[in-house]
């Protein structure tokens, strides 16, 4: 009776560790705080932007390239102590990652940032560097369009989240997406909003980040 009452507990501590649920990080900004989910289909970028999170990595870095109607990014070491114009965007770890695609750049989306395709032919991504999509609502049409220009096909449950949420599709399949804002969509719309040097986008006044994970 004894061992069975230990093997029924094993058991339940088994089912406990398997059922841990996904990952969450919050970014803190001026502007207030941006809840993501972060993916476990994207187990490569979500480990990694745990690890470097959880070691301090993005604090005080600057989101250094905001243009509004379609994205902010951050995540350059270089940002932490630049002096105002100073070109930033090339920062980063000694390493890049290799692409996770298949989510969609729907607004609220957190992917990877990376070099451009005559560089960098596999699309590897940023070892920290990313970008949260703001977008802009879309249409079928508009979606048809994109589906031609990419070669690629969306399903019915696709388009109707992009229709619903709006993004910037023309990136898909080309850029990891591995997390989602599921609170503060509001913070990520103030800071698109701001004003920016218009030659690399960069705000005219610093917004810095913090990042901690929750779990």
């Amino acid at each position: 009776m004894k061992n069975i009452v230990l093997f029924a507990g094993l058991l339940m501590l088994l089912a406990g560790c398997g059922s841990k649920g996904p990952s969450y990080a919050v970014i803190d900004t001026k502007f207030g705080q941006m809840k993501v989910e972060l993916f476990d289909d994207t187990p490569l970028h979500r480990d990694n932007f745990i690890k470097l999170a959880k070691e301090g990595y993005y604090d005080s870095l600057l989101f250094h390239r905001v243009i509004q109607g379609f994205m902010i990014q951050g995540g350059d070491p270089n940002s932490r102590n630049a002096a105002p114009g100073q070109p930033l965007g090339q920062g980063g770890p000694d390493y890049t990652i290799k692409p996770e695609f298949g989510k969609l750049h729907v607004t609220g989306a957190l992917a990877a940032a990376r070099l451009p395709d005559d560089v960098n032919p596999g699309k590897e991504s940023s070892g920290s560097q990313f970008y949260i999509v703001q977008g802009q609502p879309l249409t079928s049409d508009l979606l048809s369009r994109v589906e031609e220009q990419l070669g690629i096909k969306y399903t019915p449950e696709q388009i109707q989240e992009y229709l619903q949420k709006g993004g910037y599709p023309p990136l898909d399949g080309s850029y990891t997406v591995f997390g989602r804002v599921v609170e503060g969509l509001d913070v990520l719309n103030e800071i698109a909003a701001q004003p920016t040097d218009p030659n690399d986008y960069r705000p005219t006044e610093d917004i810095r980040m913090a990042i901690h994970i929750l779990n």
